[in-house]
């Protein structure tokens, strides 16, 4: 029970990684709150722990939408110990074919929408005098990818974002960490698998020759929100069963 006591806000937590992460807290102790645009599957997690799980809808490109988020979790909870910023999206297309629009959209829900979660739970954290901030990136964002030009970019910029992020924040005993999945069994992963000829090319890349389970993602971010990590700062941690790319 590694976060028992603890209050996590986890934005994207009702599918995929973020459910999965929101299952791996609660099986720690913490209490929990699912934030996203939509349910998705995430009654399964409710259910199955009605006095610690909450759903609450948040847009993450809407700073008024995020504020309202973090000031109900203090104001129903007492308190936010940890925020996983999760929430992200990806559109396809080479440079000179990405319609304007699904850039903006790329850009606006994997980086600002990182941003304004930091920004608007630091307050509460500050007061505590504590508080862990887990931002989501991928191994996309120091690999190369041909048509992710605006998921690659998010995805470096979070990086650079939970660095500065570290800096500025650990003197008021806020840490702020990166967790950066590989190809995972879940999520777009899961397309990627699902694709023989697209799998036949990357799986040759994995050291240790099979996707990751969401699981193993999970339990990363349980070490970054526990007293495990107390000394790490401003790190992004891998989990990518020893990635290689060309």
């Amino acid at each position: 029970m590694r976060l028992a006591g603890t209050t996590a806000v986890i934005t994207g937590g009702t599918r995929g990684m973020g459910r999965a992460i929101a299952e791996r807290y609660l099986a720690e102790g913490a209490r929990v709150v699912c934030a996203a645009r939509n349910t998705h599957d995430v009654k399964e997690v409710l259910d199955a722990a009605p006095d610690r799980a909450w759903y609450h809808p948040v847009d993450v490109t809407d700073a008024d939408s995020v504020r309202e988020l973090m000031v109900w979790s203090v104001d129903t909870l007492g308190s936010i110990d940890v925020l996983v910023a999760n929430a992200g999206v990806n559109r396809d297309g080479r440079v000179d074919r990405l319609p304007v629009d699904d850039w903006h959209d790329v850009v606006s829900t994997n980086l600002t929408g990182v941003y304004l979660a930091t920004r608007e739970v630091v307050p509460h954290m500050t007061a505590a005098g504590r508080g862990r901030i887990v931002n989501v990136s991928s191994s996309m964002a120091t690999r190369v990818a041909i048509g992710a030009a605006a998921y690659c970019s998010t995805k470096a910029a979070v990086e650079m974002l939970t660095r500065v992020s570290a800096i500025e924040l650990g003197p008021r005993g806020i840490l702020v960490n990166c967790l950066a999945p590989g190809i995972l069994d879940t999520g777009m992963g899961e397309d990627l698998i699902a694709n023989e000829r697209i799998w036949a090319h990357y799986s040759k890349r994995l050291a240790l020759g099979r996707p990751g389970r969401v699981e193993e993602a999970a339990d990363a971010a349980v070490f970054l929100a526990s007293d495990e990590s107390s000394y790490v700062n401003g790190h992004v941690l891998e989990v990518n069963g020893g990635l290689l790319w060309s």
